[in-house]
């Protein structure tokens, strides 16, 4: 660190100057190997593994990422298939990688482009290092160890690149004009590169240290608005893959095809839900469906897991929310996959475990688990109406309610219901730390029993559904029960601490408004919290972002917080959730990449944890909020409810707002919105949605009063001045002002 830090800026990472670095992640769906690419163009191979770095030299000087400034973007703006560019006065240089094959067969492809745009032949120089970095900074210490990767050996002969004697395998799939070597005491590798010469070995063995490095030369005079590719292929798997022998030409053509193909094979399967908006609010589309992406290829098999470094691992948590996530946005197959992976991990005693990995299942207590793995179970029946699924999972439910009900029975007699001190803690589950706010003293959250709430009602359904009259009596009981404790431990906490708004945690009375976000989605419980204290907890969240936002003295927030805008939309307060959600874009780092680390600095270089990126738990509470903008489920009275979130500005286009194909818990959903005039707008509706028992409720994005609503050519008396409720399907609405 000593020896970059005193070294010319751009011969190293930009974390050995003490700068925050950014990065995507690339790989295929479900497997478990993924590569970095980091916002200057250096790609991390695999996790804890080295990087190969660019450099350029031309008219007798080397160009590093200290002297652009890299631009990133996706291909078509939303797919996993990054580039970095770097944009010169003569010459315009991009980094492209992706990812093709079957989970663990799969394979990273790196592609080099340089273009001349100068009127005048130019020779430029490419130099592809291979040095002992990752892409991960070193403060990406959780669960991992970062920064620095060793290289004892490297060795190339017939187009491979041996990086450590039993290491992966660089397939150079264009010829490089040479390719040498250099140990960490022979000096940086940079000090030859800075004067266009390469160090004199060809090989590395035995390197002293562990930290060689190695690069590969390409020189080429380039003539006026030509450019040429270098293809790097390097296997995620160890498999035979045999040493490339097509010429440079074909090797690149076919390599140009598989890109092409990967390009069509990824727009197809994010294709499942369309959101045709204004150009203004394209960002949100895009990055839906990037976020999708990153989900999938974060996923580790069937495991849902929330990153590719830090957060290898699959909470229920984590993995209920996302499921969610997925569900909404048609993706089924993925969910069924994950629960029935995960169920199997219960407990004998019906503990479902807060998280999995190699090791099987963690014992940790965190009593959100029970709830959330019921609900993630019948939240995919909601989508599919799939009664074997449901009676197949129906075991793993029914002994995590034994289970809820084992915790429920450790504070429900005794001083928990005679003692004033003890009764807010009567009938709730005992404390934990799901709450990562609460991992050093385990608290008695409010999270914990929103969750279990949400469980117990999943489980009465289930055991309805599934016939199963008996359960279904005891569970609605135990259900019953429990609200009525939950709530009452509500009034006895805000009464014995004196606040005004829903606390995060008995013991402490603590402003968290993102916890209680989960009472209103995924728990349905906005017809039953208690007011005024819900709305005042919104209020006093409004207030702090207002503070927040105007002075800019903030230091970090987690973009959890998207949960606020989908809570804040069901309380009907539009304007401030489109506020929230602009300010939460601005959190995209990098914003062409269209994803969020789960830590945001104000300081955006400032060195600190970040979590892992893309962090795809918060990945799912964006697409979760954002698809309340368009369509929710309120389970208070059974409606559907349409367009809450959606602002006068983008149906006064001249695109309007589209929606196809849009999953609910009642069918299918398309829709469109346009302005037919002035005074008007029009609504098509159509797809297989059936009617719920509380109608659709369809909300007016004008910021007018209605004065008159026709459905299908007939007036209707159920409107208010900006919401029409429907009760046919499909329909032709006309919202008059």
């Amino acid at each position: 660190e000593a020896i970059a830090r005193a070294a010319p800026r751009g011969w190293y990472p930009r974390y050995f100057q003490g700068e925050q670095s950014y990065w995507t992640v690339v790989g295929v769906s479900g497997d478990g190997k993924e590569a970095l690419l980091n916002e200057d163009g250096a790609l991390e191979i695999d996790k804890s593994s080295f990087t190969v770095e660019p450099f350029l030299f031309a008219n007798g000087r080397l160009i590093t990422w200290a002297d652009v400034e890299p631009v990133q973007d996706l291909a078509e703006g939303y797919l996993p298939i990054p580039t970095v560019r770097w944009e010169l006065e003569h010459f315009w240089f991009a980094v492209t990688a992706f990812a093709a094959g079957p989970p663990g067969e799969s394979t990273l492809y790196a592609r080099y482009r340089v273009e001349n745009l100068n009127t005048e032949t130019r020779h430029l120089t490419l130099f592809l290092v291979v040095r002992p970095f990752q892409v991960n900074p070193p403060w990406q210490s959780l669960n991992i160890s970062s920064g620095v990767s060793p290289i004892r050996g490297l060795h190339y002969a017939d187009r491979t690149l041996q990086v450590n004697p039993s290491g992966k395998k660089i397939f150079v799939l264009t010829t490089p004009d040479r390719f040498r070597a250099a140990t960490f005491d022979q000096g940086p590798i940079l000090a030859d590169l800075v004067v266009g010469r390469l160090p004199h070995q060809e090989r590395v063995e035995d390197a002293p240290f562990g930290y060689a490095s190695g690069v590969l030369e390409y020189g080429w005079d380039l003539p006026p608005g030509e450019s040429r590719e270098v293809y790097l292929h390097i296997p995620f798997h160890d498999r035979p893959d045999p040493t490339p022998t097509l010429p440079d030409a074909d090797a690149a053509a076919q390599a140009n095809q598989l890109l092409e193909q990967t390009r069509r094979d990824w727009a197809t399967r994010l294709d499942r839900v369309a959101l045709e908006l204004p150009p203004v609010a394209q960002r949100l589309a895009n990055s839906i469906k990037s976020n999708l992406a990153y989900i999938l290829i974060n996923r580790d098999g069937p495991a849902i897991q929330p990153g590719s470094r830090a957060y290898a691992r699959s909470w229920i948590r984590d993995g209920a929310l996302t499921s969610a996530a997925l569900l909404g946005m048609g993706y089924t197959e993925e969910v069924r996959q994950f629960l029935q992976w995960y169920a199997p991990y219960q407990f004998p005693d019906g503990k479902v475990p807060c998280c999995v990995d190699g090791r099987g299942s963690d014992p940790t207590a965190e009593h959100d688990s029970h709830g959330e793995l019921i609900y993630a179970i019948m939240e995919y029946y909601r989508y599919t109406r799939d009664v074997g699924f449901l009676r197949e999972m129906w075991p793993y439910a029914l002994k995590a309610v034994g289970y809820i009900d084992f915790l429920r029975q450790q504070r429900s007699d005794g001083k928990y219901r005679t003692d004033p001190a003890y009764m807010p803690y009567g009938g709730l589950v005992p404390e934990s730390i799901s709450h990562e706010g609460y991992a050093s003293q385990p608290q008695h959250s409010y999270w914990d029993n929103f969750f279990t709430l949400r469980g117990l009602k999943d489980a009465a359904a289930m055991a309805t559904i599934l016939g199963e009259d008996a359960e279904a009596e005891r569970i609605s009981a135990l259900r019953d029960g429990f609200r009525r404790d939950l709530w009452n431990s509500l009034d006895a906490t805000l009464h014995l601490r004196q606040i005004d708004f829903i606390p995060g945690a008995v013991e402490l009375g603590d402003f968290d408004p993102t916890s209680t976000t989960i009472a209103i989605d995924p728990g349905g419980e906005l017809g039953w919290l208690p007011q005024p204290a819900l709305n005042r907890t919104f209020e006093r969240y409004l207030e702090f972002f207002q503070q927040r936002r105007q002075e800019q003295t903030w230091e970090a927030y987690t973009p959890y917080e998207w949960r606020s805008v989908g809570a804040l939309i069901r309380l009907g307060l539009r304007d401030q959730a489109l506020e929230a959600l602009n300010f939460f874009l601005e959190g995209q780092r990098p914003a062409a990449w269209n994803h969020w680390a789960e830590v945001v600095w104000r300081e955006p270089r400032l060195p600190r944890f970040i979590g892992d990126m893309p962090h795809t738990w918060v990945g799912s509470d964006f697409i979760r909020a954002v698809r309340s903008l368009f369509v929710y489920e309120r389970e208070a009275d059974q409606a559907l409810v349409i367009g809450a979130g959606i602002p006068a500005a983008w149906v006064e286009s001249p695109e309007g707002v589209g929606v196809k194909r849009m999953p609910t818990w009642h069918g299918t959903l398309n829709y469109r919105m346009v302005m037919a005039d002035a005074d008007t707008l029009k609504v098509h509706l159509s797809g297989d949605v059936i009617a719920p028992p509380g109608g659709i409720v369809l909300y007016s994005p004008v910021d007018r009063p209605l004065r008159k609503v026709t459905v299908n050519g007939r007036s209707i008396t159920t409107f208010t001045d900006h919401t029409a409720t429907l009760h046919q399907f499909p329909a032709e609405v006309e919202l008059h002002y």
